[in-house]
């Protein structure tokens, strides 16, 4: 998305409803940061599917991007161990779409999808979803979401797919993107998700 010309310079969004496809999704984490992570409701199951979700990428060439709240600490180390090389981009408004390096960087990939996990769901996520969705198509996956209240959680799932961005979960995202069994990445993918 260009913030000069508010428009997915790709031109490709696609109606809700269509399976999306890998050369055309980023996923992107948000906030998964130590000082904010313990008060999270269901955050070790949160961060099990973020990293299903990173480890998937890898074996897919999907590009992550990692978004980090100034002031929170560093991403949670089962998350940033499997992307050591990955630099995040630093924010301190609560939407990462109103970050220039985020904007910079989803510029540069090919992407009209966005997977979006991390937190707070009724917060940054949603704030970021509700900003990217004139320009891309965004999938926020439920069980890779969360906030402080479960409550605020499941009132914005609700907000964003009322908005337009579809409600997924992990596997049906892995399975979505994977598109076929009896491949070698089905076999390295069925070891992340049995």
């Amino acid at each position: 998305m260009s913030k000069t010309t508010g428009k997915n310079k790709k031109g490709n969004r696609h109606p809700a409803g269509q399976l999306i496809k890998r050369e055309d999704s980023v996923l992107v984490i948000i906030d998964v940061q130590e000082k904010l992570v313990p008060v999270i409701a269901n955050h070790e199951k949160m961060i099990v599917s973020i990293v299903k979700l990173v480890r998937f990428a890898k074996i897919v060439g999907l590009p992550v991007i990692i978004v980090e709240q100034e002031k929170l600490g560093p991403t949670v180390g089962e998350i940033k161990s499997e992307l050591p090389d990955c630099v995040p981009v630093t924010k301190m408004t609560f939407s990462a779409a109103r970050q220039s390096e985020f904007v910079k960087k989803l510029d540069g990939l090919s992407g009209c999808n966005i997977i979006l996990t991390g937190v707070e769901t009724h917060v940054c996520v949603m704030q970021t979803a509700l900003e990217l969705l004139p320009d891309f198509n965004i999938h926020v996956v439920s069980d890779a979401v969360s906030s402080r209240s479960p409550e605020d959680s499941n009132i914005a799932l609700q907000r964003l797919n009322q908005s337009g961005a579809v409600i997924s979960s992990t596997e049906m995202v892995i399975y979505e993107l994977l598109e076929k069994a009896g491949t070698e990445e089905f076999r390295k993918v069925h070891e992340i998700v049995k």
